[in-house]
């Protein structure tokens, strides 16, 4: 299979995220983006770079003041950082360290402290770049360095150039790709994600031709950002297999009753599990989800392939083997469609790659065969 690869995901590397009020070390780390690279490699996949520039289509997936804020945020950082107290929206007192040991550090990454939350207006855009900060953050959960954006825009690219692939014939194309996208709206960041790559996917098979798309999302958590991006279009159709948003994150989204609105409405499908579900009760899932898909009567499938359904994830609680990635890959294969697949969570490092490739490889088994069945129906 063809996976699209770029090595500047590497930019996007911070040192640390919070994590229930402390400082731990992140779980989306280069090195997951780096493993699966290297499993593809072993395996006999063909790697290459995005050949394709995504900006014509992120401005239809995102609002251009979103994309403008964050290709320029870390400049911006760095001049609040660089300004006399009081300017620039700098605070009018200098910030004292809590420990008058250790100087403060104006290169850490900058956090949101205020939210345009219930009766706050978000359709005005502060000049203060910490209120830009939290009018575009939906959580604390993305953290800012010098390589996010042209890490970020690399993911994009990848999308995009997948999506032109696929348009050109091939069966599928995988995206290596990281920081993950599927939290990301069109404007607002969150969950380790800036920019939606599988929106960007699924936004430029529209674009090239494509009727319908279908969006499948398995990864743990509920892929708000690209509902939010869809709910109102009949042209793609998104289904979601998550954790049961009542207790897991992102919480605000993801309930099984959020079925679309305006012309979109019927096409969004959300399969909430409870947490610690077995690997029986997601397969009952993903048969729910499958046969919506093809009824669905979708051109192609871009899959949000989060990899944190795995018994061991750390942050995560459903129960699947490394053998059930496979399973996944056949279910798919068998839907006879072509598919662009986007690597989103899954935070057990060590096993990410060959999590991945199990799922690529059982799709490449039974996908000529659900073609040819595809045909036959249609």
């Amino acid at each position: 299979m063809i996976a699209i690869f770029s090595p500047a995901h590497a930019l996007h590397a911070p040192a640390f995220e919070i994590f229930r009020g402390q400082r731990v070390r992140c779980f989306e780390t280069p090195a997951r983006a780096d493993l699966v690279q290297r499993r593809l490699a072993e395996r006999g996949h063909t790697l290459t770079a995005p050949h394709i520039d995504s900006r014509a289509v992120l401005v239809q997936v995102h609002t251009p003041r979103y994309l403008r804020f964050l290709e320029h945020a870390w400049q911006d950082w760095l001049a609040l950082n660089a300004a006399p107290a009081g300017t620039h929206g700098a605070p009018p007192e200098p910030v004292v360290p809590l420990d008058p040991q250790e100087p403060l550090e104006p290169l850490e990454p900058p956090y949101p402290s205020v939210w345009p939350v219930r009766t706050l207006r978000s359709d005005r855009e502060p000049a203060n770049f910490t209120a830009k900060l939290g009018l575009y953050s939906m959580d604390n959960g993305c953290t800012l360095t010098a390589g996010s954006w042209p890490a970020a825009k690399a993911g994009s690219d990848a999308a995009a150039s997948a999506a032109a692939l696929v348009l050109g014939g091939a069966p599928a194309v995988f995206c290596c790709t990281r920081p993950p996208g599927h939290h990301a709206g069109a404007d607002f960041m969150g969950g380790y994600c800036f920019i939606n790559n599988a929106a960007v996917a699924a936004q430029a098979l529209i674009e090239g031709g494509l009727a319908k798309v279908a969006i499948l999302d398995v990864d743990y958590h509920h892929g708000n950002g690209t509902q939010s991006i869809f709910y109102d279009r009949a042209d793609v159709l998104y289904v979601s297999i998550h954790g049961d948003p009542l207790t897991e994150y992102p919480f605000y989204l993801g309930h099984a009753d959020e079925q679309g609105t305006g012309r979109g409405q019927g096409f969004n499908l959300n399969l909430p599990l409870p947490a610690g579900s077995s690997s029986s009760a997601w397969f009952a899932a993903l048969h729910t989800a499958c046969d919506r898909i093809a009824l669905h009567g979708a051109d192609a499938l871009v899959v949000s392939l989060g990899l944190d359904a795995f018994e061991d994830d750390p942050i995560s609680t459903f129960s699947l083997l490394s053998s059930d990635f496979s399973r996944l890959g056949e279910h798919l294969g068998g839907l006879g469609l072509p598919i662009v697949w986007v690597l989103e969570g899954g935070y057990a490092a060590a096993e990410l790659g060959i999590h991945a490739v199990n799922v690529l490889e059982g799709f490449e088994r039974t996908w000529a065969r659900g073609l040819a069945h595809a045909l036959k129906v249609g």
